[in-house]
């Protein structure tokens, strides 16, 4: 005979209407409301904290902390300074979410495998092309700033 897919989802979807209902596996996500918000920026912050602890984070925040001011003044319009603004913070979302990744690696364990190294190279790969873009970004318009 063989196996037919169709077989598999109709047996599935029959086993799936036994079970009695479950209580969520993540307690946060029943949380609504004003209360979920609140929730979900403390958990904002925490990610940022823990950011900070990665050197390249830090320096990214330290050039931010010097290049958003200055997106407002290099800045001709809002789509330029929008753009200006966007990369630096661009790069350093970038940033955590590879630190992120990084992390969740790190916590399989320390061995080395292969697609372990090619999610960590792949995220590294994605901050490098942040970074890219950023600098095209503030050279054009340093550019056309300073030699219109």
């Amino acid at each position: 005979m063989g196996w037919n897919p169709a077989d598999f989802h109709s047996m599935n979807n029959s086993m799936s209407d036994q079970r009695p209902p479950e209580a969520p596996v993540n307690p946060q996500k029943a949380r609504t409301g004003l209360s979920r918000v609140l929730h979900a920026g403390g958990y904002s912050i925490q990610g940022l904290l823990a950011g900070w602890h990665e050197t390249a984070f830090r320096q990214e925040t330290m050039a931010a902390l010097i290049l958003l001011p200055l997106a407002f003044w290099l800045g001709q319009n809002w789509v330029e300074t929008a753009l200006l603004a966007g990369s630096v913070l661009l790069v350093m979302i970038v940033e955590l979410l590879n630190t992120g990744i990084e992390s969740a690696i790190d916590r399989i364990g320390p061995e080395w495998h292969d697609l372990s190294k090619r999610a960590k190279d792949m995220g590294s790969a994605a901050v490098l092309l942040s970074l890219l873009l950023c600098i095209g970004i503030w050279i054009a318009a340093a550019q056309q700033a300073l030699w219109p």
